[in-house]
């Protein structure tokens, strides 16, 4: 498959099946009974449709034979399948997780084609860190993940669900309360230095960068200068020969939008070495906010006052962040309303984060050395997008549903990402995560512009060149409040 072109398989009458494992509606050997199959499953038909638009074993299209990843993966292979587990609930609707996480029929259709690649004596990891406040057992269960592994070890196939967090947090009122130790990946983690070729080479937020907890101290201590850039990412990820990312399309409130890009954040063992933002004013090199007011500053003055009282004193200290992040609300807003901690279009961190991910998953080895900075050297790297219910607005966590109907498919993740971004209505030039995926000057990640994307769809506006489909085809998303008028393109 040329890796310029990205399948985009539309259909708004294709629905969530609800029976987990999710049984194909067909006969055979390999998946399933026709007694198990009884129920229709129509994103197995959808999947097995973009695969047949990708051109993939075409000449055995129809028969029991057709085998769409054999020339992508090979048998005995270990394929780590990467869906978005990220939350089990959304804050506003009960059933807002079906566009917060990939679908569980997703994972299983797109296991069962891995399967028939790998062959009884491969494997297949289904893994994923969620957020660290998630439970992964209600996701599992939510899902129907576990019954998707207990089926194929039933059949024989080794695959294992592996929740890849060392750590699990309990959160209240958005304070951390207490932390539980997780078993972690089996596999262990490996420890990278990108050091000079990574993103960050040059930025001037050494020292003010801000992770995924209050002890900024441990992002700043991997993130010291042009030499040094650490991240500790999950061995399952880099020992894997494949990595199948499945992405749920929504926009970000500090990336713009998550789609495959993004989405290598949850294969890291913590979170914490990762710089989600820059703190401190913007004519200093950070990116908190875009025009931090008097109020403002004194917020986050507050927030670094109770930092360090809460790392000398947790007991007390908790107590205290609640309150005071509870004073910080009352002075300038719920992050739902107002711009803080890099939520909107000026963010300058978080893309170099995720671009260096995805730098060390096509470019690290096991024991934390690098290929060659050459394109054949490459990990296999592909994505399949869940967009049949997408999220715009306040994404990544509180997103309004949109009916998308869209399946997205391809061999490389910045193509992919970019014909996301512009079938949503955006402009990839404007979005600096796609943007900057395709002028990486050191170990590259694309090779050509995102104006040469080829698109094959059943939708006939959507069968052309990206620059060829017409606006009025397009979607237009809500995008974040803070990324409001910044990346449409229309």
């Amino acid at each position: 498959m040329d890796e310029r072109t990205v399948v985009a398989y539309h259909d708004l009458d294709l629905v969530y099946p609800s029976l987990a494992p999710f049984h194909p509606n067909l006969s055979s050997k390999n998946w399933s009974s026709q007694d198990e199959a009884a129920i229709d499953n129509s994103m197995h038909r959808a999947v097995s449709s973009v695969f047949y638009l990708a051109g993939l074993d075409i000449e055995n299209h129809g028969k029991d034979s057709w085998n769409p990843l054999r020339d992508l993966i090979n048998p005995g292979e270990t394929v780590l399948i990467k869906p978005n587990l990220i939350k089990e609930f959304h804050p506003r609707y009960k059933d807002g997780w079906k566009m917060l996480m990939t679908h569980g029929s997703l994972v299983r259709a797109i296991s069962d084609f891995v399967w028939k690649a790998v062959g009884t004596d491969g494997k297949i990891i289904l893994a994923d860190a969620p957020q660290t406040d998630s439970s992964f057992d209600v996701i599992a269960k939510l899902l129907g993940l576990d019954k998707i592994r207990d089926f194929y070890v039933s059949k024989g196939l080794e695959f294992s669900l592996v929740d890849l967090r060392q750590e699990k947090w309990q959160n209240r009122n958005g304070v951390i309360t207490s932390r539980t130790l997780l078993p972690g990946d089996p596999e262990g983690s490996v420890k990278f230095n990108i050091g000079s070729k990574s993103e960050f080479l040059g930025h001037l937020g050494a020292g003010n960068y801000y992770g995924a907890d209050y002890d900024s101290n441990v992002v700043n201590q991997r993130h010291k200068d042009d030499l040094t850039h650490e991240y500790l990412i999950a061995g399952s990820s880099i020992k894997a020969d494949v990595i199948f990312s499945l992405p749920k399309l929504k926009t970000h409130k500090k990336a713009g939008i998550t789609a495959s890009l993004k989405n290598l954040v949850g294969v890291t063992a913590d979170k914490n070495w990762l710089p989600h933002h820059t703190e401190g004013d913007i004519k200093h090199g950070g990116d908190e906010h875009p025009y931090p007011s008097t109020s403002h500053r004194m917020e986050r003055m507050i927030v670094r006052k109770t930092r360090d009282f809460l790392e000398a004193t947790p007991i007390f200290g908790t107590l205290l962040h609640r309150i005071m992040r509870n004073v910080g609300l009352s002075i300038l807003g719920d992050s739902e309303e107002v711009v803080r901690s890099g939520n909107w279009w000026g963010n300058d961190t978080i893309w170099r984060m995720c671009l260096d991910l995805n730098k060390i998953i096509s470019y690290g080895n096991s024991d934390g050395t690098f290929r060659p900075d050459v394109t054949t050297s490459r990990k296999r790297h592909f994505v399949f997008v869940d967009g049949l219910l997408a999220g715009e607005g306040s994404g990544p966590m509180n997103p309004d549903e949109i009916h998308f109907g869209t399946l997205l498919f391809g061999v490389n993740a910045p193509s992919v990402d970019a014909a996301c971004a512009y079938l949503m209505g955006y402009d990839p030039d404007l979005i600096p995560i796609i943007r900057q995926a395709f002028l990486c000057n050191s170990y590259s990640l694309v090779e050509w512009p995102w104006e040469e994307i080829k698109l094959a769809s059943n939708k006939i506006e959507w069968d052309n060149s990206i620059n060829n489909i017409p606006n009025s085809s397009t979607y237009n998303f809500k995008p974040h409040f803070g990324w409001k008028g910044k990346i449409e393109r229309y």
